[in-house]
């Protein structure tokens, strides 16, 4: 298959529902909109259970944080939120707006719940998420600059060799490499809750192939189109711009004597999980979205299959796994990735984003010990702290976590998606038996963190409004220097009681805005209601 323009590859943009017509009915029968009691005014019944909620502030406060946007809401009826979550559903539906969730063998396509009241944060509170995302970052590249290459924070024992070079996601094949401007992790999605006390905390680090951004913007647009009036009047930073700097971001990192960069995306192809993001970044970049097999490596360099021949390629934004990227490198059998893209990459004629080895970093062990490499590299304590977390490999927090397996929550070094984790408080008996036995065979693979209270926001459920609890993945872009999209992905746990927001485990998302008070950067935009 040639690699095709953007813009031909949206004009099948409606493929979705063309080519699996089976498998779209099935979304159409499990999709229904919330079933709310019809009765005036669903919000003015809201209770915050006692949880820090993003709209109210503190849990015993009688007050909303935003009294405009509060007294807005409670103009509308359940009948009115019904209507306006209907046609967001329909919107999501009709765009094919979806995620591929795994399961038992099957594969099962859904589009992701969105929820019509938005997340709100004022411009002092993503001052201090913005300021701390981008001292993660520098930090996190850092970390990878020299574990890669001197290995100082390994010598001086800031984090144990064993823990990093014996770490699945550590490749010796990087040892030596210099990426073009330092930057090893050019994407990133840092997961932040908020607690009791209102204060945000890094639960992860995504430095891999963080997803969701599509879904950021894409929000967006459905509170513009179904619910105009409430956004109508509020100074909201725009997340539309995502695309225009993402591809400035990695053209800035290119090899250094490319004049106009030629950035694709590289995605596994149309029966991947993300691959509805995959196509709308590349259409929002205005790049190529190829496959494996629509590149070539001649002579260390890499180029695209086009119509008009052959096309150099100088940047490349994978959505692959390393083990898939290269069959000559990697994994042998891989029919994703390309031959001899990384003999090109340590050439320093192609440039991977994010590069091949990143996920060393944003090990759950790793994390542990990000408040001491942000120390280490710049001599700073972590604006945004950590959630206490006992690495079980070490004998003491081992014990602490055995003694007090009901009380924390365990989770899987490798894996993500909330997938492995036992949460201790709410978990049987008989699952904390098979926790145990699990810590005990392999403590390596696991840490431990206490349950935290996570923030709340009002969300439409069927049974009314109720307070869900919410995390927070902003998304930054780097290249010469970092930049953060204002507001980041509100993922929402709907699922009575739960606190896995995950949208593999039934979780949906949410608007979020960012106020805005004038001390951002020029030449930032605002959004309005449509």
């Amino acid at each position: 298959m040639l690699a095709m323009e953007t813009a031909t590859i949206y004009c099948q943009f409606w493929w979705f529902s063309s080519i699996y017509p089976v498998r779209f009915s099935q979304l159409m029968a499990k999709v229904t909109a919330p079933a709310l009691p019809d009765h005036i005014n669903a919000l003015r019944e809201y209770e915050t259970e006692g949880f820090y909620c993003e709209l109210h502030g503190a849990s015993k406060s009688d007050q909303s944080k935003f009294p405009e946007l509060w007294r807005r809401l409670l103009e509308y009826d359940s009948q009115d939120l019904r209507a306006r979550a209907s046609e967001a559903t329909d919107e999501l539906l009709d765009l094919g707006i979806t995620f591929t969730v795994y399961s038992e063998g099957d594969a099962i396509d859904r589009i992701l719940p969105f929820d019509i009241i938005p997340r709100v944060l004022s411009a002092e509170e993503w001052r201090h998420i913005e300021s701390g995302v981008k001292q993660r970052v520098a930090a996190l590249n850092l970390f990878l600059r020299d574990i890669y290459h001197d290995g100082n924070i390994l010598k001086d024992n800031v984090v144990p060799e064993d823990l990093v070079v014996g770490n699945a996601n550590y490749r010796p094949e990087m040892r030596g490499y210099e990426p073009p401007g330092g930057t090893y992790v050019h994407i990133a999605g840092v997961d932040l809750i908020r607690d009791d006390n209102g204060q945000f905390l890094v639960l992860e680090d995504n430095a891999r192939t963080p997803s969701g951004v599509s879904y950021v913007v894409e929000n967006r647009h459905l509170i513009q189109r179904t619910f105009p009036d409430l956004l109508e009047g509020f100074a909201v930073r725009s997340v539309s711009q995502y695309g225009q700097r993402l591809h400035q971001k990695l053209c800035e990192v290119a090899p250094g004597s490319v004049s106009d960069p030629q950035v694709v995306l590289l995605s596994p192809g149309v029966f991947n999980s993300a691959y509805f993001e995959h196509i709308f970044l590349a259409r929002e970049m205005g790049v190529p979205l190829v496959e494996g097999r629509d590149l070539v490596v001649d002579q260390e360099r890499t180029f695209m299959k086009t119509v008009n021949g052959m096309k150099r390629v100088d940047v490349i934004y994978r959505r692959i796994d390393d083990d898939a990227l290269d069959p000559e490198c990697f994994h042998p059998e891989s029919l994703l990735g390309v031959p001899g893209l990384m003999r090109s990459v340590m050439a320093g004629h192609v440039t991977l984003a994010n590069a091949v080895g990143t996920g060393v970093a944003d090990d759950k062990a790793i994390y542990a010990y990000m408040p001491r490499i942000i120390k280490y590299y710049l001599d700073e304590d972590a604006i945004l702290p950590n959630v206490e977390t006992h690495i079980c490999r070490e004998p003491d927090a081992l014990a602490y976590t055995l003694d007090n397996l009901d009380k924390l929550v365990v989770k899987p070094v490798g894996e993500s998606g909330g997938y492995g984790i036992t949460i201790g408080p709410k978990a049987s008996a008989e699952e904390l038996a098979d926790c145990a036995a699990k810590l005990n065979a392999d403590p390596a693979n696991f840490i431990s963190q206490p349950m935290i209270n996570l923030s709340v926001c009002p969300t439409l459920t069927e049974t009314g409004v109720a307070a869900c609890h919410v995390d927070l993945r902003p998304f930054a872009v780097t290249g010469k220097e970092t930049w953060v999209l204002p507001g980041g992905l509100t993922r929402v746990a709907l699922k009575p009681g739960s606190i896995i927001v995950n949208s593999s485990q039934g979780g949906g998302t949410k608007d979020t805005w960012v106020l805005d008070d004038g001390g951002h950067e020029n030449g930032a935009m605002k959004e309005s209601g449509q």
